[in-house]
């Protein structure tokens, strides 16, 4: 081992405390995790030893790699036979690896997740209209053109919504803003459903959609944020309106009557 890394290495032993939880595994990912959250740990960087770990935290070798096959698996670190175990260089995995699995096993009321979509779409409309290419453009306005052809067909319509806004994020060149845009439009896919059932809404979406399309194309980036931000507002308001009309008159009221 390098002068450099045998100095990093004892910094780091230095500041790990024996381990005294029930759950030893659990607090020793957890020690870990706080390193690399304060960059004593960084991409990339080898961990100690297991004997080395094993006495910094007065634990057991099946505890520690419990704790190491935990994070491997969540994608904090990468552990290779002969090569020892280091911080993975993709943090942006992880971040939405976590993000993922609170989607999947939280409950979510889905104007929230509107509310945030809006926010992170406007942003990737914003980059697109800022560095879009001429293959972006050209997809884009493909896209809208298919849209006009499905206004008589819901379910092919609902398709090609998706995919404008997949197209969007992918072309917004940030990896992890199209992961959290992907996994929040994922849990939203029965509620969009049926607000495209509503009267008028294929319409007035592909109105809402072309109009995204022409900012991106005018290289007008906070022109599109905002065209992008007022489709997601409306399309939440048709949702507003596609539940209010399947909950029974007593709801419906309880529903008009609470705070906002």
């Amino acid at each position: 081992m390098k002068n450099g890394d045998l100095s990093r290495t004892k910094k780091i032993q230095a500041k790990i405390r024996p381990v005294t939880k029930i759950s030893i595994s659990e607090e020793i990912a957890q020690q870990i995790m706080d390193l690399i959250a304060n960059g004593d740990l960084k991409p990339g960087q080898r961990l100690p030893s297991e004997r080395e770990l094993c006495k910094d935290f007065g634990a057991g070798r099946s505890s520690l790699r419990e704790a190491l096959r935990c994070l491997s698996i969540m994608g904090v670190l990468n552990a290779r036979v002969g090569e020892g175990t280091s911080v993975a260089l993709d943090g942006e995995k992880f971040l939405g690896k976590i993000v993922e699995w609170r989607l999947i096993t939280e409950k979510h009321d889905i104007e929230n997740l509107l509310e945030v979509r809006i926010a992170l779409e406007g942003i990737a409309a914003a980059k697109v209209a800022a560095f879009a290419g001429k293959e972006d453009l050209v997809r884009i306005d493909d896209l809208i053109e298919k849209m006009e052809g499905a206004l008589n067909d819901a379910k092919r319509f609902a398709v090609l919504d998706l995919e404008f806004h997949v197209t969007l994020a992918k072309a917004s060149q940030n990896a992890l803003l199209f992961d959290l845009i992907s996994m929040i439009r994922g849990q939203l896919v029965r509620g969009l459903s049926k607000v495209l059932l509503l009267p008028h809404a294929l319409t007035l979406s592909l109105k809402e959609h072309t109009a995204i399309a022409q900012a991106i194309k005018r290289g007008n980036p906070e022109a599109a944020q905002k065209a992008m931000q007022s489709h997601l507002g409306a399309a939440l308001k048709r949702y507003e309106d596609a539940m209010g009309k399947q909950l029974p008159a007593r709801e419906r009221s309880a529903k008009s009557e609470s705070p906002r």
